[in-house]
């Protein structure tokens, strides 16, 4: 992934990921070991953090579209490496939360979705 082609985007605008239950199976560990890691750098660059949990609701049967949106975030960081949060010692700030929940809102399997939003300032 060094010298890969860096990626504008983290996720292409057309692209939808589901199950895909006839695509290639990958190996689970390697895939949540990128999902784990992808999570950690979240707090850093808060900009990937939907795609990455997009991503991660696919960890028990991870499949080769599935990689390919990940390797696609990777790509990403790499080409916006100047991007990210810094978080002075000496600052005071104040952090405002909010939350929503969609009970079986989830067209793929009627699941309860729930999400939140942070503000700092």
């Amino acid at each position: 992934m060094e010298n890969s082609k860096p990626s504008k985007t983290p996720m292409s605008t057309n692209t939808k990921l589901d199950k895909d239950e006839k695509g290639k199976p990958i190996d689970e560990k390697l895939y949540r070991g990128m999902i784990r890691s992808l999570l950690y750098l979240t707090v850093f660059r808060p900009d990937t953090m939907f795609f990455v949990c997009l991503c991660a609701r696919f960890q028990s049967c991870p499949k080769e579209s599935h990689l390919h949106a990940v390797k696609r975030i990777l790509r990403y960081l790499n080409g916006s490496l100047h991007l990210g949060l810094w978080y002075p010692r000496n600052t005071s700030f104040s952090l405002f939360s909010y939350s929503n929940a969609d009970f079986a809102g989830s067209i793929l399997d009627r699941k309860s979705t729930s999400g939140t939003c942070q503000l700092l300032e």
